[in-house]
């Protein structure tokens, strides 16, 4: 009898432990507490098979272990061992357990790449108990989704999302979850065009998340901050940002894959700082470098991919390893090995392919098209297919322009329209009016706070524009009506590009005076100079 008892009580006393967990987990989840949260996940559930799968808070139990997940507790693994567990959804199990195992289903499709299938998951959510589900619950559904159509590139479905998780996480009185919006709605300001804005929601998130120390998050707001600056041109400030991004990962989260992805930024900084370097290598006067500083930034940049690579096949995100092969070949090629980034550039578009992400095909095929204007350059075929590579060099960069429309990321469509433009000038398939037009496509989706690369390779299309083509010609194409499809304000812009820079060479290249002369201020003829490719 005693025996008996016992057991009955022993029963009883485990799942109110569960409930209690549960409870306590949930709390600690409004509060991003990881400092107490996560000793307590490895007291109780390091390891997930001693948990009871049949008792009525297990599913509870798992939906609290994927968020946990992912802030950064374990690994995926531990997550999916808890998750394959679960009971097969039902309709005669409770409703709010039904949701929860639609929930726990969505977060394993965001923590594997497969976004869209998310969306659709977390759409269902909605459509069916919107009304009805708890704050917490509420608040994840759209946390969630929101950042499946950010993966996706789909930034207005994105904000949509993200504004209702902020105004949810506002109703449940959790500042802390509103402090996550606000880092992910950071990345919608500057998408938007809006840095000063961004900034700010980077450090109001910051005041609130640094007392408790969470360095995924405190990580996530310095690797943001270094893509925003990054972008103004000030390659030196973004790489700090990056190093202390990588301090705060390595620290507590060294096996995650947000530190692979700041890992390939910062390389991606180093290639864009290299870049900077080529013009002066072979200088004999004026500012010089070595050509043993460029080595260097090449060889860290490549160090960095290669440690970001084997953490991504560690964690099994494709998508972020083909972003990595994509910058490798970009270095590969930049140093003249045009086979190497020939073979890096056709195993990130096999893993684009995999994972159905149009952002990395869409880079991967402006690399291809880069690849292949290089091979046409050095006429690596002989006749009759020495003009194969420039048409191929087309064919690429029309994919990138298809694959980035599927996106709203006006940055990626830039970087397509400027690779078909250069195509258009390969002298196989000379056509200046094509490379002209896709210009300006480019040069209407860049933004103004643009200093990096992407406004340089822009101005190396122009200026290359400017010396194969006729002046004469567009004035005449002008002056009958025929705009290509431009507006008044492109045709006025491109005006300005050509003749700006005549008059600032016949004055002596005096911007000031070039200014007085035409009733401009110096700030906007050094933009036009700039973007025409000529420097003072």
């Amino acid at each position: 009898m005693y025996g008996l008892v016992h057991v009955i009580y022993s029963d009883m006393h485990k799942k109110a432990d569960i409930d209690v967990l549960v409870c306590r987990l949930d709390k600690l989840l409004l509060e991003r507490n990881t400092r107490v949260a996560f000793p307590m996940l490895d007291r109780e559930l390091s390891d997930g098979v001693r948990c009871d799968s049949s008792h009525p808070s297990y599913i509870a139990l798992v939906l609290c272990a994927a968020e946990w997940n992912d802030l950064g507790y374990r690994s995926l693994d531990w997550f999916v061992a808890l998750k394959e567990r679960l009971p097969a959804k039902s309709s005669t199990m409770p409703w709010i357990n039904y949701l929860r195992l639609q929930l726990i289903d969505a977060y394993h499709c965001l923590a594997t790449e497969r976004p869209a299938d998310a969306i659709e998951i977390l759409a269902k959510v909605i459509a069916s108990a919107e009304d009805a589900l708890p704050l917490p619950h509420l608040f994840l559904t759209r946390f969630w989704k929101g950042r499946a159509h950010r993966q996706k590139g789909e930034y207005a479905d994105a904000a949509v999302d993200l504004r209702a998780a902020q105004e949810y996480a506002e109703r449940a009185q959790a500042p802390r979850l509103v402090a996550v919006t606000r880092i992910h709605e950071s990345w919608l300001a500057f998408q938007s065009s809006d840095l000063k804005r961004a900034l700010e929601l980077l450090d109001e998130a910051e005041a609130v998340l640094k007392p408790i120390g969470h360095a995924l998050s405190l990580g996530n707001i310095e690797s943001a901050r270094g893509r925003f600056v990054r972008r103004t041109g000030d390659y030196t400030a973004a790489l700090q940002h990056f190093d202390r991004a990588i301090a705060l990962y390595s620290r507590e989260f060294p096996h995650h894959p947000n530190l692979a992805r700041v890992l390939v930024n910062a390389a991606y900084v180093k290639r864009l700082q290299a870049l900077d370097l080529k013009p002066f290598l072979a200088r004999k006067t004026g500012k010089r470098v070595s050509n043993e500083e460029y080595l260097k930034l090449t060889r860290d940049a490549l160090a960095s991919l290669k440690r970001a690579a084997v953490l991504y096949e560690k964690t099994g995100h494709l998508s972020g390893l083909g972003t990595a092969l994509v910058n490798a070949g970009h270095l590969h090629l930049e140093s003249g090995d045009i086979e190497q980034a020939a073979a890096d550039a056709e195993q990130a578009f096999a893993l684009a392919q995999r994972t159905q992400d149009h952002i990395l095909r869409a880079r991967t095929r402006s690399l291809q098209s880069a690849i292949e204007r290089e091979r046409s350059d050095e006429q690596m075929s002989a006749p009759p297919d020495a003009g194969r590579h420039a048409e191929l060099a087309v064919s690429y960069a029309e994919d990138a322009i298809e694959y980035a429309q599927h996106t709203q990321n006006k940055r990626l469509l830039a970087e397509a329209y400027i690779a078909r433009g250069l195509a258009a000038m390969d002298d196989a398939v000379l056509d200046v009016e094509t490379a002209r037009e896709y210009a300006a496509r480019a040069g209407s989706l860049l933004d103004p706070f643009n200093r990096d690369h992407l406004v340089k390779e822009l101005a190396g299309l122009k200026a290359l524009i400017l010396k194969t083509a006729d002046v004469e010609e567009p004035l005449r194409r002008w002056s009958n009506g025929q705009l290509g499809n431009k507006t008044f304000l492109q045709v006025q812009e491109e005006f300005a590009e050509l003749v700006i820079p005549k008059v600032w060479m016949n004055l002596g290249r005096n911007v000031a005076e070039v200014a007085r002369q035409l009733s401009m201020s110096p700030k906007k003829v050094r933009r036009i100079l700039r973007n025409s490719g000529h420097k003072e």
